[in-house]
């Protein structure tokens, strides 16, 4: 910001305006890294959407255009350029077909137990990733990066299908890794045991070794690289069957960060509540969300949170922005979390038309959807990191394990969990009461943060189990120096006596749990549910959580047991239900309201506050949040000054602020046939408002309105790349 000698008034003024913003990471050369989109387009006018980064997806070459002219493209127009690429399947052809070294390696595909290949896409197989695939990804793909002068790596998606396990090749590994014959993962719950967990040993190894070559080829430049994990949830990988490192990836040094796949298509998930199975978007989003956080915050990786304005399935573009608003929602409760990836593919979101509502017809993306999508991607760009909490009583947590991602398939001895319903009934239940329950993963407990501000824990195995009898060390350690812990399970499932730590080498537990209350020194007795720990209490339910909510009021001894555990024996304070969520982070108000609660009741915000899901920008005296729905609002009562211009609220990037005694002026940017709407905070009513296109011509097409009560003038035109530059003279 440029400022003239006579403003130093106005320069003390705005350190105190920026309403307890926090400035973005940066890179070697000063610019931030703070947001970003992936697409494997080159630049084109219509998807220049202003992050900071765009993330260049796939090493390949194009007719008449090369990789790093792909690169260069982005480059020219202000871009920080990274790169990602998918490390379980990709545009891989010169590696299957034999052109890369001279062998054809289509059967490392992962396979059925009919023999099928599961494929991503046409010639595209999910890949068993041996030896070979690795070698190819270092030499043919990260090397060919580092040589372009990229320092940022995404490695996307190490999935690995649980219905998968027969191929040639996985019985290969089989025999490398446990040194006995394949065996047959649908034959018995040990089988199937066995083969996830190599089925996840598999994408740890490579994704170590892919990573420390990263590591190691860039040093040999001179270059510092960074690798992350794009990655869907460990909540959406269980639900849909997929086995991933996860959490384990975080405890490698080649590994700086993730991005967490959250978006519609994976939390529109149907899910059961009181025993009705139907889409609980936001609610869903909000637990995928936070399984990011436990995974990461306690090992100070970097993460970033993902969200889709569209999603893969085709839908009309008023699903879209409904469902988009919910998980927009729930990504802005983390505040602990300032690092965005805005959109996936803004090809797809931009030039390729879908159906509007109720009508045959395709259209592209209408004008009020990109407009208001443009709106909140650009509050990503100055989304402070806040210490403030989401309303609602904190400090209940849930336990969750890579393991969970074991035991979905196939089922074994009749025992179901729909849904994946044995997790989502020790976390609904709560959430749907205005309760900001937490996740807490099992591998990060030697982390002293992995706990901290947790009152009650909440465990259970019937659908997983520890992977190493050192997590109940810790747990013991934390019940008995006061924490209370919920332990909820019949422990039952066929999975309980897989041949694991608690049943062998000296061990002989019939159960995981029964080496916990061991160490909790606690005889279990049938008649009873409380239990003394030291300084600690423990509770156990012999109900597996999938009951809480297969069936309707099936959660009402578990929401009494949680609330006797926080009021009375954590002495948390009283455990108070409500149907909504709010949180106040720098200037913005972020609200949802859930239905399916205590009451139908809707949440008011009192104003003046602008509304940032409407692509109008309207100014409000008050915003009603009814039920079912959220809210994204800049609350105006929380400007400390209205004598510092600034844009509060656009559908573009601004820049090249500059403030006079008597004049505002900025350059806005944005994708060519959208409508830009801002919102500016003045000190005056304007009396000139001259707009001129990156010739300098002057442009007339433009609406404006003054709003007295905010202080605000409300300008409209359309959006170009190159930039319009505002001036606003008072």
């Amino acid at each position: 910001m440029k400022l003239t000698s006579g403003l130093l008034f106005y320069c003390m003024l705005f350190s105190t305006f920026l309403c307890q913003g926090q400035s973005a990471p940066l890179d070697l050369n000063g610019s931030p890294e703070k947001t970003a989109f992936q697409t494997g387009s080159p630049w084109i006018p219509e998807i220049d959407v202003r992050p900071d980064i765009a993330i260049v997806y796939g090493a390949n070459d194009y007719p008449g255009l090369s990789f790093k002219d792909r690169v260069q493209s982005w480059r020219d127009h202000g871009y920080l350029t990274h790169f990602m690429t998918g490390i379980a399947w990709g545009g891989y052809s010169d590696y299957f077909s034999g052109k890369w070294d001279g062998k054809n390696h289509l059967g490392v595909g992962q396979v059925k137990m009919n023999g099928d290949t599961i494929w991503h896409d046409k010639n595209k197989p999910y890949i068993v990733p041996v030896q070979s695939f690795i070698e190819y990804i270092k030499s043919a793909v990260i090397k060919k990066v580092i040589d372009a002068g990229i320092t940022s790596i995404y490695l996307e998606e190490p999935e690995f299908w649980a219905k998968a396990g027969y191929s040639e090749v996985f019985k290969q590994e089989w025999q490398r890794y446990y040194g006995f014959p394949w065996k047959a993962q649908h034959e018995s719950p040990e089988n199937t045991y066995l083969s996830n967990k190599l089925k996840y040993q598999l994408y740890f190894n490579a994704i170590k070794e892919v990573s420390a070559y990263a590591k190691m080829y860039g040093k040999s430049k001179g270059l510092s690289v960074k690798v992350y994990i794009p990655t869907h949830s460990l909540v959406n990988y269980s639900a849909w069957e997929i086995v991933s490192p996860e959490a384990s990836l975080a405890s490698l040094p080649g590994i700086d960060g993730y991005i967490a796949q959250v978006w519609t298509g994976t939390s529109r998930e149907p899910i059961y509540y009181n025993g009705l199975k139907k889409e609980r978007v936001f609610e869903n989003a909000f637990l995928e969300y936070g399984s990011m956080v436990s995974m990461t915050a306690p090992t100070h990786r970097k993460l970033f949170f993902l969200t889709d304005p569209i999603e893969d399935l085709p839908r009309d573009w008023s699903d879209f922005k409904r469902n988009y608003e919910a998980t927009f929602t729930a990504q802005l409760l983390y505040p602990m979390v300032n690092n965005y990836e805005v959109m996936p593919w803004p090809e797809r979101i931009y030039t390729h038309p879908y159906k509007l509502a109720n009508q045959k017809e395709s259209v592209l993306i209408p004008n009020y959807y990109s407009t208001q999508m443009q709106v909140m991607v650009n509050a990503l760009n100055d989304m402070p990191l806040s210490e403030n909490k989401v309303s609602g009583n904190s400090g209940i947590g849930v336990l969750m394990c890579n393991s969970m991602m074991f035991q979905r398939f196939p089922t074994h001895n009749s025992y179901e969990d729909p849904q994946f319903s044995n997790f989502y009934g020790q976390t609904i239940p709560l959430l749907k009461f205005g309760i900001p329950v937490q996740t807490v993963h099992l591998e990060n407990l030697a982390y002293k943060e992995s706990l901290e501000g947790i009152k009650v824990l909440i465990l259970s195995y019937s659908n997983m189990k520890p992977m190493d009898p050192a997590m109940h060390k810790y747990l013991a350690n934390w019940v008995r120096k006061g924490g209370v812990l919920v332990y909820c399970g019949k422990d039952e499932d066929p999975y309980q006596s897989v041949m694991e730590w608690w049943n062998t080498k000296g061990q002989n537990f019939a159960a995981p749990s029964e080496h916990l209350f061991k160490l909790l020194k606690i005889a279990v007795n049938a008649e009873k549910q409380r239990y003394v720990s030291g300084n600690g209490v423990v509770y156990i339910l012999r109900h597996d959580p999938k009951d809480f909510i297969l069936t309707p009021n099936g959660d009402s001894d578990f929401l009494k047991i949680v609330s006797a555990a926080y009021q009375n024996d954590a002495k948390a304070g009283k455990l108070e239900a409500k149907n909504s969520l709010y949180l106040e982070r720098g200037p913005y108000d972020i609200v949802s309201v859930m239905d399916e609660s205590i009451s139908s009741k809707s949440f008011t915000v009192e104003g003046p506050v602008i509304d940032l899901f409407d692509p109008q920008l309207p100014v409000l005296t008050q915003k009603i949040v009814k039920l079912g729905e959220q809210a994204f609002l800049y609350d105006l009562k929380r400007i400390s000054t209205k004598l510092i211009p600034h844009v509060l609220a656009a559908a573009s990037r601004t820049s090249d602020e500059q403030v006079n005694t008597n004049s505002f002026s900025f350059l806005s940017k944005g994708p060519v046939k959208t409508v830009n709407v801002m919102r500016i905070l003045l000190p005056a009513v304007p009396l000139k408002i001259s707009i001129n296109d990156s010739n300098n011509a002057e442009l007339n097409d433009y609406t404006k309105s003054w709003d007295t009560l905010s202080s605000t003038l409300l300008l409209t035109f359309n959006n170009q790349p190159s930039g319009i530059k505002v001036n606003l003279t008072w």
